[in-house]
């Protein structure tokens, strides 16, 4: 097989996994890998949302980073709301992550978070997801 086509593959995989990664942190391996989402977040004038917690993780042999994403009052519309490079020490570390969505129909008000704690876990020439924490978690979008 031509090596095009065998990334091409592998990369609809990896796809896929990142896709269906788990929103429930009890379907994850290790019980001291946690993330946790503040009860509130911010959201500027201009749109801007920020979004903070902690995470623990134990340990990682690739790059690992706490990545969220908020929704209000739809199952199907998420935005992306950054990403932050994670240090999977053991130790209880504080994570933040802005981000504008553009366009967007998020208020102020109630709103649901998804955080999750992924590694860029290499297994051959293409790193795979591993997924160290995940959570959902209602929270409140406020005023900047």
């Amino acid at each position: 097989m031509p090596l095009r086509p065998a990334l091409a593959t592998a990369a609809c995989a990896a796809l896929l996994l990142l896709v269906a990664a788990p929103a429930d942190s009890s379907a994850l391996a290790d019980p001291e890998e946690t993330v946790t989402v503040d009860s509130k977040g911010l959201m500027s004038a201009d749109g801007t949302v920020t979004l903070s917690g902690t995470y623990r993780c134990v340990d990682s042999v690739g790059p690992v980073f706490v990545s969220s994403s908020v929704g209000q009052k739809s199952e199907t519309v998420r935005y992306a709301i950054g990403g932050t490079s994670a240090v999977c020490d053991g130790k209880l570390h504080r994570w933040a992550n802005k981000s504008k969505p553009s366009p967007t129909t998020l208020k102020h008000g109630k709103a649901d978070v998804e955080a999750t704690i992924v590694e860029l876990h290499p297994v051959g020439i293409l790193p795979l997801p591993r997924f160290h924490a995940a959570l959902k978690e209602d929270i409140t979008l406020k005023k900047a």
